[in-house]
């Protein structure tokens, strides 16, 4: 098995100069942090061309191939909202018998999660808002309405044993209501919470966030009863602070993080929302600092690289374009 700290992917991915990242690692970290790999779902969700299914599957198969365990795979909303995600129902099929791999899936309502289980899915989400703003513009809901939506989709994935994470968008700025007072994050937080989610994952949809900011409403969050344990963090890199709030999170003792292979995504809802974290950036940070992803970051880079060829154009992630380039 080839080790998580070696960029091995072949000429496609580039190898890093030899022993770099460098392992040093820092104090009271976690050893292990779990990447939750957005990609095919939240960077896809946002292409302005639709990427062919048989494309998607494969993206799929070799971000599995690079050792992420959890690869969320698509939504199964309305085909209106989300055109480049229409084909759910064909992709899904074909990401079958990866062993040791959650595959989760958006889904928005009760429809959507019948359409889900009907295809064997084990792992859902919902995606909620902590901004009225938002809630309408994504949701067509107040936030209220939209919680009150998602209360017995969660019900019943609960029911069935299905493992439920909880989206909250907005959680640290808003486009149009500017600031968001930590107590309204909390307050979302902790309807889901009670619902029944599994875990909650903090997006920075627009990318405003701070450090300081994190460590804030990640310790009012656990004032409030949400143990860090059910957390998680999505940051997007808008002002160039996605790496220094992830490491403020792993601080605050945090193990799952949100990122998209290549920085592929935003938000269709939100304009000002720029690139994922990019989870090649991710993971050179994690092995330097001596923490464990299990992650190959030659074949997660050589992933990326045929990734943008299939969509036309250079991966915006620093970490692909520094192991791809070529003298």
């Amino acid at each position: 098995m080839t080790d998580a700290r070696t960029a091995s992917g072949g000429p496609a991915g580039g190898p890093a100069p030899g022993g770099l990242p460098m392992e040093v690692p820092a104090q009271d970290l976690p050893p292990r942090v779990r990447i939750h790999e957005v990609g095919p779902r939240d960077g896809l969700q946002n292409e302005k061309t639709v990427v062919p299914t048989e494309v998607k599957a494969e993206f799929v198969r070799r971000l599995a191939d690079a050792g992420l365990r959890t690869v969320e795979a698509t939504s199964f909303v309305h085909p209106s909202w989300v055109p480049q995600l229409a084909d759910a129902e064909q992709l899904f099929p074909l990401l079958g018998g990866m062993k040791g791999v959650s595959l989760p899936v958006l889904v928005p309502n009760e429809r959507g999660l019948d359409r889900a289980i009907a295809l064997g899915a084990r792992s859902i989400a919902v995606f909620g808002s902590v901004t009225e703003t938002f809630a309408r513009k994504n949701l067509n809901r107040t936030v209220a309405e939209s919680l009150a939506m998602f209360e017995p989709v969660v019900a019943r994935a609960k029911d069935d044993k299905i493992h439920v994470r909880g989206y909250l968008s907005m959680c640290f700025g808003d486009p149009w209501e500017g600031p968001v007072p930590i107590h309204q994050v909390v307050r979302v937080a902790r309807q889901l919470r009670e619902m029944g989610c599994d875990e909650l994952s903090l997006g920075d949809t627009i990318g405003v966030a701070t450090p300081g900011h994190v460590l804030a409403l990640l310790a009012e969050l656990n004032e409030e009863g949400v143990p860090t344990s059910a957390l998680g963090v999505h940051f997007h890199d808008t002002y160039g602070q996605a790496l220094a709030n992830t490491f403020a999170a792993l601080e605050h003792g945090v193990t799952t993080v949100d990122a998209s292979a290549g920085g592929l995504g935003g938000c269709p809802y939100a304009r000002s929302a720029t690139g994922n974290l990019a989870t090649e950036d991710l993971v050179w940070m994690l092995h330097g600092l001596g923490i464990d992803t299990g992650v190959d970051l030659g074949r997660l880079t050589a992933t990326s690289v045929w990734m943008a060829e299939q969509l036309g154009r250079p991966s915006p992630s620093r970490t692909v374009r520094a192991l791809s380039h070529k003298e």
